[in-house]
């Protein structure tokens, strides 16, 4: 399902039109971003846990010239589906 089908069922089940839906899709998507940025977690009970992770420093290998790379640390988005999620699928 991409963006747009999502936006089409929204739209369908909750009984508003498709721009109403891609503006609460677009709020929600904005609203997970800023508290990531932040540093936060957003947990949505029976769905699941976003939040940042940290990947150290590390070295890596370039798959066309096999040369060692040094691969810089970073932060990541990670989810985490809570148990009426992971009981569903």
């Amino acid at each position: 399902m991409n963006k747009a089908e999502l936006i089409a069922k929204i739209a369908e089940d909750a009984g508003v039109t498709k721009t109403q839906a891609n503006a609460a899709i677009d709020s929600f998507t904005t609203a997970v971003q800023k508290t990531l940025k932040a540093g936060g977690k957003l947990t949505l009970v029976g769905f699941g846990t976003f939040s940042v992770s940290k990947r150290a420093a590390r070295t890596g290998r370039n798959p066309q010239t096999g040369a060692t790379i040094k691969i810089k640390a970073k932060k990541v988005a990670k989810f985490k589906a809570g148990k009426e999620l992971s009981s569903k699928i």
